[in-house]
């Protein structure tokens, strides 16, 4: 345990110098703030979709879309690569004996079984952010500086990791606790009452993290005046969206990206706009985002999600299962687990588990990305912003590969690939060419 310690702290000095040294220049991969309409995208008798297509795609410099591919598809072996991780420390758990001392610890706390869970779930929170901590500081911190998209430094990084801890150490732990009552009184059938389990936790959290956890980590505030606001509030106003709480955060705090969501479920619901998206964009890309997002809530895309990824969890947890029995049986008394309703197995079924859930992110992308789909056609409806959405994903594709092949946009894309977004803005800017933004008188550079 020492020498884990002290491989983390060396690893933290060198992180920090990387962080500061390897990112480039933010302005050398984002593109310029306000509406780029090319000329091509301009209606007319003789609009050709493909050809205004092409024209936004044009917007990314070679320099550009070579950083963003190669940001996106590093994304591809980052998933195996935290995958195999996760099962080397789900070995050091097992096989180095790390979760059974962490059972008979809890045990000493009381041999009730829930009080013993609870007392688990709460070790392992803690040991699970300690051994994935080298992977999360690269991940998350020094990969992003290295691409432009971070801005925190690592002091304000690490500070949301704790913040992050913390939740996990108060909400995974009574969850644990439903699903070991379900594996002890359930039997065979535990993972069916255990998928139940899952899915009534999706709705909680959808419900409380907007009010409880997101503002953990930014500040929210009333979203500004002005035309941003009364164009907000009136696309909200005509699809029958509450309008209560719009706000706007500072994720440039944190990142580079823009964004905007609308969060919640059960009375909890807000529409929020991220600062850079505020700063960097014009009103029509704005307008664009927001009629997305409103997609979502209209759509009911929250409730159908937890429904349809409920769905796939309870596959991957019988499957679990089936792998979960074969492997206590073989090796169990070896590892000196007591069962399936033993917590020190925990790390063997998470590991199986997460087998299961890598083989389906394909599934789980194209479940997602169908419904990021229906909402980029209700936004476009709704915001009548074909240009403002075309040159949204723009800046989103200045990190996600713009151009996928079929195969890999199935594998790998839980959101509509940069073309897809720009393709169909088109499609939908020729059928409606009285559109007032198209029509606009546009700066000789666009031209």
């Amino acid at each position: 345990m020492r020498l884990l310690i002290a491989g983390i702290v060396m690893l933290l000095a060198c992180c920090i110098g990387m962080g500061a040294s390897a990112a480039p220049a933010v302005t050398a991969r984002d593109l310029p703030p306000g509406l780029q309409i090319p000329y091509a995208a301009r209606p007319g008798p003789n609009f050709d979709v493909d050809r205004a297509t092409e024209a936004y795609l044009s917007l990314l410099t070679p320099e550009q879309r070579a950083m963003s591919d190669a940001y996106f598809e590093g994304g591809y072996w980052l998933q195996l690569f935290a995958f195999v991780y996760g099962l080397a420390v789900a070995a050091l758990l097992l096989w180095g004996g790390v979760s059974v001392r962490l059972r008979e610890i809890a045990r000493r706390i009381s041999a009730r079984p829930w009080l013993t869970t609870w007392g688990y779930g709460v070790l392992f929170v803690l040991a699970s952010f300690v051994l994935n901590l080298p992977w999360a500081i690269y991940a998350d911190f020094v990969r992003e500086h290295r691409y432009g998209l971070a801005t925190q430094d690592f002091g304000g990084w690490f500070g949301d990791a704790l913040k992050m801890l913390l939740v996990n150490a108060i909400v995974l732990p009574p969850l644990l606790i439903l699903i070991y009552a379900a594996l002890r009184r359930a039997g065979a059938r535990w993972w069916i009452w255990a998928s139940g389990i899952g899915f009534a936790f999706a709705l909680f959290a959808m419900m409380l993290a907007p009010v409880y956890v997101e503002p953990l980590f930014n500040d929210y505030k009333p979203l500004r005046g002005g035309a941003v606001r009364a164009a907000v509030l009136s696309l909200a106003r005509a699809n029958q969206i509450p309008t209560g709480q719009v706000v706007e955060f500072d994720a440039s705090r944190q990142t580079t990206r823009i964004s905007a969501n609308v969060a919640g479920f059960a009375g909890t619901t807000r529409v929020a706009l991220n600062d850079n998206l505020l700063d960097k964009t014009s009103l029509p890309e704005i307008k664009a985002v927001l009629g997305h997002e409103m997609g979502h809530y209209v759509l009911n895309h929250g409730l159908r999600g937890a429904v349809y990824l409920s769905l796939l969890l309870a596959f991957g947890l019988w499957f679990t299962h089936r792998l979960f029995d074969m492997t206590l049986a073989r090796w169990g008394a070896r590892l000196r687990l007591q069962g399936r309703a033993d917590p020190a197995a925990l790390p063997l079924a998470l590991a199986i588990l997460s087998l299961f859930m890598l083989v389906a992110t394909p599934v789980a992308n194209t479940i997602v990305r169908q419904m990021e789909a229906e909402a980029d056609a209700f936004g476009l409806d709704a915001a009548r912003e074909p240009n403002g959405f075309a040159m949204a994903s723009m800046r989103l594709s200045t990190y996600r590969k713009i151009h996928p092949g079929p195969l890999e946009e199935i594998l790998f894309y839980d959101h509509p690939s940069g073309y897809a977004r720009v393709h169909g803005s088109m499609i939908w800017l020729k059928e409606n060419q009285n559109n007032p933004t198209a029509n606009a008188e546009l700066p000789a550079a666009a031209k």
